[in-house]
C-alpha cells in the first residue's frame, strides 16, 4: 500500500502558489534539487508526470490540475486533525499590516493555512506602503506589521529576511534612450531604488503611470507601458524579471522586516509572527 507524503503535496501547492520552484524551495527553507526531489517522489507514489514545459517555465500539466485541488483538500484535513488534537486554543482579533505586493502574491496561502489551523482567530489585513507601515508600527493601527526595510542591520526594525531587487517588464523597453518606468506613488522604496539607480548609470528615465496597487501595476507592465523594480519573491507569475541587463544596474538587496506592537500582549499575535517567520524565512 503506497502513501502520499503530506510534505510533498505541500511542496507542490507552494511551488504553484508562488510561480516557482526556487521560490518555492526559499518559503519552505528547501534547496531547489531538494524540491525538484519532492516533487520527483509524488510523481514517483503517482505513476504520473505531473508538470510539463511552457516556454522557459514549469507548469501543471493535466494531471497536476487534477492532483491541485485534491491536494489543497488534503493538506487542509491535515492541518485540521493537527488543530483537533493540539491543547492550543487561539483566539482573537488581528490587524495585519502588509505591502500590497506581499498581499497580492505571497500572503493569501500562508493567511490561508493559518486560519485553517486556528480557525478561531479573526485577521484584519490592510496593504500600505512600507515607509507608511514602519510610521505606525508603534501606534495603534496593527498589531503586526511586515514591511520592506531598506536598513539591513536595523535595530529598531530587525531584518528576519532578505530579498534580491528585480528589474520586471518587458525589458527591452530600456533600450529605447528615455526608460519608461511604471511605479507606486512617491515613498515607494521600489521607486526609488528604480530611480537611484537609473540616475547612476546615467540612464535617462521618465514616470508614465502610478498606482499603489500590485493588480494595477501589472496590468500596466503587461501592456508594454514601462518597467518597474520589485522583490524578487513577489514578482507575478505573468510577468517575466532579471537581476539587471545590458542597460540595466543591478538592485541590490532588501530587508524584510516583522514587527509587534511593544505593548501587544496577544497569544494570536505571536502565533501569527512565528508562523509567517517559519513559512516566509
Amino acid at each position: 500500500m503506497k502513501n502520499i507524503s503530506t510534505d510533498s503535496l505541500r511542496t507542490l501547492v507552494t511551488v504553484i502558489e508562488v510561480g516557482g520552484f526556487a521560490k518555492a524551495g526559499e518559503l519552505l527553507g528547501l534547496s531547489q534539487p531538494a524540491v525538484s526531489l519532492q516533487i520527483k517522489r509524488l510523481e514517483d507514489v503517482l505513476g504520473r508526470k505531473l508538470f510539463k514545459k511552457q516556454g522557459q517555465r514549469q507548469v501543471l500539466n493535466q494531471y497536476g490540475e487534477l492532483l491541485l485541488p485534491l491536494a489543497k483538500q488534503m493538506l487542509q484535513q491535515n492541518d485540521a486533525i493537527l488543530q483537533l488534537f493540539t491543547n492550543e486554543n487561539v483566539t482573537g482579533k488581528i490587524r495585519l499590516g502588509i505591502p500590497s505586493e506581499f498581499a497580492a502574491r505571497i500572503l493569501p496561502a500562508i493567511i490561508g493555512d493559518f486560519v485553517a489551523l486556528y480557525p478561531d482567530v479573526s485577521l484584519e489585513v490592510k496593504s500600505r506602503l512600507s515607509k507608511h507601515l514602519l510610521s505606525v508600527a508603534r501606534q495603534d493601527q496593527f498589531d503586526l506589521v511586515l514591511a520592506l526595510n531598506e536598513d539591513l542591520n536595523s535595530e529598531k526594525f530587525p531584518v528576519f529576511m532578505q530579498d534580491q531587487l528585480v528589474w520586471v517588464g518587458d525589458l527591452t523597453l530600456a533600450q529605447n534612450e528615455v526608460v519608461t518606468l511604471v511605479t507606486a506613488p512617491e515613498g515607494c522604496i521600489y521607486r526609488r531604488r528604480a530611480i537611484e539607480a537609473l540616475q547612476l548609470a546615467g540612464i535617462k528615465y521618465r514616470i508614465i503611470y502610478s498606482n499603489a496597487d500590485l493588480t494595477g501595476l501589472t496590468a500596466a507592465l503587461k501592456e508594454g507601458l514601462g518597467i518597474t523594480v520589485l522583490a524578487k519573491s513577489t514578482v507575478p507569475n505573468e510577468l517575466s524579471y532579471q537581476l539587471q541587463t545590458k542597460q540595466l544596474p543591478e538592485l541590490g538587496q532588501i530587508g524584510i522586516s516583522l514587527i509587534k506592537r511593544a505593548d501587544e500582549p496577544e497569544h494570536a499575535v505571536d502565533k501569527l509572527a512565528e508562523f509567517i517567520t517559519l513559512r516566509l524565512s
